[in-house]
């Protein structure tokens, strides 16, 4: 993921058209090339204005420059976890293993685990994510709500399953209609991949 103190974009694990229909090309092309990497670009800018002023001993706005970094960082790590939680539709499996059995004990079924999710991605204020992470202490899933990419995080959560519903993740096939980009996201999911984070963690 990084390579000499910098990030770069990381190669998506199938091709830009394989999540057609529910996610065309063009959608999937300018996802990956221009916004994932807007935020390879601005995170690495910050590194970089970070080295010089400590190299320089010059003054900056630390304030200002850490938030912005923040959200660069964010939007960099959320993208590339999105892009392996999603696979070809007909790859596309029920949960499996530890993760059927932590959803169906959390939530009741893979139904109603669904309808939380969805909802809490309709209801998300603005652009931001819909996100499961995994408590350990209390050895329970729990859903939470991103704004941007850096605001309502649970500290040192490890996120799961996430899902990108910023505008720019569905607008050229979906325009404004949040829910049914949503709907299409239940076709391809990689559970496996989501599935093999969970055990990593427990």
């Amino acid at each position: 993921m990084e390579k000499n103190d910098k990030f770069f974009l990381p190669e998506l694990p199938y091709g830009y058209k394989d999540l057609e229909p529910y996610i065309s090309k063009e959608q999937l092309t300018i996802h990956h090339q221009k916004h994932h990497q807007a935020y390879v670009t601005g995170a690495n800018a910050i590194f970089e204005k970070l080295e010089n002023s400590r190299k320089d001993n010059t003054d900056i706005d630390v304030k200002s420059t850490l938030k912005e970094l923040s959200f660069h960082v964010g939007g960099y790590i959320l993208h590339s976890l999105f892009w392996k939680n999603l696979a070809p539709a007909n790859q596309n499996k029920n949960p499996e293993g530890a993760l059927a059995e932590t959803l169906n004990k959390e939530f009741g079924s893979l139904e109603k685990f669904k309808k939380e999710f969805s909802q809490t991605a309709l209801s998300v204020e603005g652009s931001g994510w819909a996100a499961l992470t995994f408590e350990k202490e209390l050895g329970k899933p729990l859903i939470m709500q991103i704004e941007k990419h850096n605001a309502n995080i649970y500290p040192t959560l490890e996120i799961i399953l996430v899902l990108d519903v910023w505008e720019h993740a569905y607008y050229l096939d979906y325009k404004n209609d949040r829910l049914k980009f949503i709907e299409a996201f239940w076709n391809i999911i990689n559970w496996e991949e989501v599935n093999k984070r969970l055990e990593k963690i427990k």
